[in-house]
């Protein structure tokens, strides 16, 4: 018992550190690979404490392996942006010029409902609010505005504002969401007369829909 008490605390003191050489505090600061060598450094430092046959030195050559090797590739990430964009991969536009970038999301296999929650996260609610989504090497999520959203606050305005309300999704992928009908306030009727005098022909060719506090819808047609 003292013994594996005794190992667990050089090992746990000795991954400490190296996480620390690793320059790393958050992580949503890591890269994938820099996630895939600290899980397999817990794995390294566990095998030791569970089974007291295998040698402390084997946990303390794997982890320090896995650290050179850390060490090592963002090395060669920050000479060379090649080596960073096969090892790290590329940022992905999301939303491109207020318009959600459908191939891309598929390609990511994200689906709409997440794009948006993650937007509300960043209080851009309204996707007509926003100029470009991208989504970052480390999986966090940037979100410029567009011009007229960013800047001025309406304290530097000395003005009241007026309440914009959360928007209403009432379409994905060709779906209307009935229960959001409701919430809405509306009836399918109402929306396919509205979807019809702003060209749409049919429901199912609508990536996405939305309808705000003044009742005005923003669609998105599937691409062609």
């Amino acid at each position: 018992m003292i013994t594996i008490l005794i190992r667990a605390a050089v090992l746990y003191g000795y991954v400490l550190f190296s996480m620390r050489l690793m320059g790393k505090g958050e992580l949503a600061e890591m890269q994938p690979f820099e996630l895939v060598i600290m899980i397999m450094m817990a794995e390294a430092a566990a095998l030791p404490m569970e089974d007291l046959g295998v040698p402390l030195l084997n946990g303390f050559i794997a982890i320090s392996a896995l650290l050179f090797l850390q060490i090592f590739i963002s090395f060669i990430n920050l000479k060379s942006e090649r080596a960073r964009g096969f090892i790290c991969g590329k940022p992905s536009i999301l939303v491109n010029k207020g318009k959600i970038n459908q191939k891309e999301l598929n390609k990511l296999r994200i689906n709409i409902n997440d794009l948006i929650e993650q937007m509300r996260s960043k209080d851009y609610p309204a996707l007509e609010d926003v100029e470009y989504v991208i989504l970052e090497t480390n999986g966090d999520l940037s979100v410029i505005p567009k011009e007229n959203k960013r800047g001025v606050t309406i304290e530097d305005l000395d003005e009241k504002s007026n309440y914009e309300g959360l928007p209403i999704t009432l379409i994905i992928d060709g779906k209307i969401n009935h229960d959001n009908l409701i919430k809405a306030n509306i009836t399918e009727k109402w929306l396919l007369s509205r979807l019809k005098a702003k060209g749409s022909k049919s429901v199912e060719e609508i990536l996405f829909c939305y309808i705000d506090e003044d009742k005005e819808l923003f669609i998105q047609k599937k691409d062609k």
